[in-house]
């Protein structure tokens, strides 16, 4: 199997269909949960749509560069959402985070193995395989969180 398949698959694990790592992904835990649910505050907690917006922000932001873009993120802008008052302000959200990670993941997955190797942007980024990577493992990390917000909503409802 080509290294930028495997790696595609295990970024489509976390968000899209994915249950083999941590029985779960952000697709199980977002898309059915109201607009209320997902900006209701935990404590001092990010919302469960701060977050989702945190990692589609990046998401995007690499899938412009995977397009050919530049790299316009910036992490101080990386919570900056526009207010969630409604289920389809809600359910946009969560299409425009499905709908960017299957373009990363097919992306991906198109490149030849060698450009995982290439530097990405600039050196100071490393390389392909180095961003792609961390955007697994930044995924999982906010998808932990996410997984407990919602227990711990469900336990107050």
């Amino acid at each position: 199997m080509e290294r930028t398949k495997q790696i595609a698959d295990r970024f489509r694990e976390v968000i899209l269909d994915g249950k083999w790592v941590v029985n779960t992904n952000y697709k199980d835990q977002i898309v059915n949960l109201s607009w209320k649910q997902a900006t209701k505050k935990v404590g001092s907690l990010n919302t469960i749509a701060a977050l989702t917006f945190h990692i589609n922000y990046y998401i995007a932001g690499v899938l412009n560069v995977l397009e050919g873009g530049a790299l316009e993120i910036r992490d101080k802008y990386s919570f900056d959402m526009s207010p969630i008052t409604s289920q389809e302000d809600w359910e946009k959200l969560c299409g425009t985070l499905m709908s960017n990670s299957e373009k990363f993941a097919d992306l991906v997955e198109s490149l030849p193995d060698k450009k995982l190797d290439e530097v990405f942007v600039d050196p100071k980024y490393g390389s392909y395989e180095r961003n792609i990577e961390a955007m697994i493992e930044h995924s999982y990390y906010h998808l932990g969180q996410i997984s407990l917000i919602h227990k711990m909503l469900l336990e107050t409802d």
